[in-house]
């Protein structure tokens, strides 16, 4: 499973967590990036303390090195000339990775490579698939990153960001939605590869900045929805020649935490990246006071349920979930949830 894991990394090295493993991630003298477990094998001290050296990973307890973009120990300071310990059989866990957008990206499936992973002429038994790129459309746009955390397990924070019928309660304010805008909506799903789309359409007429665009480019507006497996929502707007692109994951830090990581590009002339990120760090925060209420609730294992409509989308994401590990468990294609195309109906 790719996971996003950091909004980007400097010379030198930073901590960061994913499904419970601690990662220090980092970049070499050469611009390369690595993520290694944050834990010497000799005697468990996190690497992050240590230094790195170039391309060189150095415990700060007893000077074990490491190789940052293999795992490979490349010297042990205390061996004497005597010790037969052949210091190349020995591995930190490090996983594959590879930066995108601004992030880094961490294959997490393998759970850290070790010694018999990465002996000579082995290779990793899994298909490492390509970091998911942001879709852009023209040469020259602006891009901004935002995050925050959640105190919610991630299947909390995944079917929070695809339910639909939320927004006129947690996102309420002059320049979203408004209560008093709630109308019934109808919109079309169709299944895509490990994930469902909701069709391109045109957007809610009670969301002010697609009338915004509407009003300023003199075109039609068309909104797709995409969420993909095991964590990514996209969506693409256009009108005519503008567009706007964004990208929300949602990553699991421990099993009560989940982190979302919201990257978006455009190129609307009269939309300034700081203006954005004003409105954009209000939406966000609007969600997490949201999942901090609901933990609250959640510390007492209540009994929950889904509705139709307007909770089919969390239904799909749970069953989806559920078929691809049995897929994998067994070898067998994957069932998908979705028959075909379907429209769903309710009221936001």
């Amino acid at each position: 499973m790719g996971l996003l894991v950091s909004g980007g990394a400097e010379h030198g090295d930073s901590r960061a967590e994913a499904g419970e493993v601690p990662l220090v991630l980092g970049r070499t003298s050469e611009g390369k990036v690595f993520a290694m477990r944050d834990s010497c094998p000799h005697r468990g001290i996190p690497l992050s303390y240590g230094r790195l050296d170039g391309k060189v990973v150095e415990c700060c307890y007893h000077g074990w090195r490491f190789d940052a973009c293999s795992g490979q120990c490349v010297e042990i300071p205390s061996l004497s000339s005597q010790d037969k310990l052949k210091v190349e059989r020995i591995f930190a866990g490090h996983y594959p990775c590879e930066e995108r957008d601004g992030y880094v990206w961490v294959y997490m499936s393998s759970g850290g490579r070790k010694a018999a992973d990465n002996a000579p002429g082995t290779r990793s038994p899994e298909k490492i698939p390509a970091a998911p790129a942001l879709t852009v459309f023209s040469d020259k746009y602006k891009i901004t990153h935002l995050s925050c955390e959640l105190p919610s397990h991630i299947d909390h924070g995944i079917i929070g960001l695809m339910d639909p019928a939320h927004g006129p309660f947690v996102h309420q304010s002059w320049f979203w939605r408004k209560r008093a805008s709630i109308h019934e909506k109808a919109k079309q799903f169709e299944p895509i590869p490990n994930g469902f789309r909701m069709s391109p359409h045109s957007p809610s007429t009670n969301s002010a900045p697609y009338q915004l665009l509407k009003k300023i480019t003199g075109e039609p507006v068309t909104t797709t929805i995409d969420f993909v497996l095991p964590n990514i929502r996209t969506e693409i707007d256009r009108s005519g020649k503008m567009w706007f692109s964004s990208r929300a994951t949602v990553t699991p830090v421990r099993r009560d935490l989940c982190r979302i990581d919201f990257v978006a590009a455009w190129n609307l002339f009269f939309l300034p990246v700081s203006i954005f990120r004003m409105f954009g760090k209000v939406f966000l925060r609007q969600d997490q006071e949201t999942m901090i209420r609901q933990a609250e609730g959640l510390k007492h294992n209540p009994r929950l349920m889904l509705i139709d409509d307007a909770d089919r989308p969390a239904k799909w994401y749970f069953a989806l979930k559920a078929n691809l590990i049995e897929s994998r468990r067994t070898g067998a294609p994957m069932v998908h949830p979705m028959d075909g195309p379907v429209t769903l109906r309710w009221r936001s």
